[in-house]
C-alpha cells in the first residue's frame, strides 16, 4: 500500500510521515527530496511553481510510487495540491493509493512557517499554495489542531477500519 501524506507547507507532512512510516514499519520518502533544482530556487526566490513546473516532477514521483508498491509500499510525503496532481501521482498504479491531508487554518500554518529555518519554502507562498489547494474527497482528512501522538493515532484508528 502506498499512503501519500499531503497538504499545504507547514502542515507537517514529512514530520507525520516519518512517524507513520515508522508505525506501519515501510519506508518514508520526501517529495522534496525529488524537486528539480529548478524548482527548489523558484521557490526559494518566493515564485509558485506553475503546473508546467510541477508535471515532471509529479511524473518522477508516479514511477517511483510504482517501484515502492512493488517492494511492498511506503508512505510519501507530497502536497499533491490539486485533484490532477493526485491522479498522476496514482496513475502507475493498480492499487489504492491512501491520500491522508493534514488540514490547518492559514494562521496555525503560517506560525508553522515562521518557525522553520531550514526550508527552501517561504512563508510567502502559503496563500498561492492555500488557493491552488483542491482539499481531497477521498482522504482521511486530520486536522492540525491536536498533539502529533493523536494526529498519529486517528490516521492509523483510520488506517485499521
Amino acid at each position: 500500500m502506498i499512503y501519500i501524506v499531503m497538504g499545504v507547507s507547514g502542515s507537517g507532512k514529512s514530520t507525520v510521515g516519518d512517524l507513520l512510516s515508522k508505525e506501519l514499519s515501510l519506508p518514508f520518502y520526501d517529495a522534496d527530496d525529488f524537486h528539480f533544482p529548478e524548482s527548489i530556487e523558484k521557490m526559494a526566490k518566493g515564485i509558485p511553481l506553475t503546473d508546467d513546473d510541477r508535471n515532471p516532477w509529479l511524473s518522477l514521483l508516479a514511477i517511483n510510487i510504482a517501484q515502492w508498491e512493488a517492494k511492498g509500499g511506503a508512505v510519501l510525503a507530497c502536497s499533491a495540491l490539486k485533484e490532477s496532481y493526485r491522479d498522476i501521482l496514482r496513475s502507475t498504479t493498480e492499487n489504492v493509493v491512501q491520500f491522508i491531508y493534514l488540514k490547518g487554518t492559514q494562521a496555525l500554518l503560517a506560525t508553522r512557517l515562521r518557525s522553520r529555518s531550514s526550508h527552501f519554502m517561504p512563508e510567502s507562498l502559503l496563500e498561492s499554495q492555500l488557493s491552488t489547494l483542491e482539499p481531497p474527497e477521498q482522504a482521511i482528512t486530520v486536522l492540525l489542531d491536536n498533539t502529533l501522538e493523536n494526529i498519529i493515532f486517528e490516521i492509523l484508528k483510520e488506517i485499521n477500519q
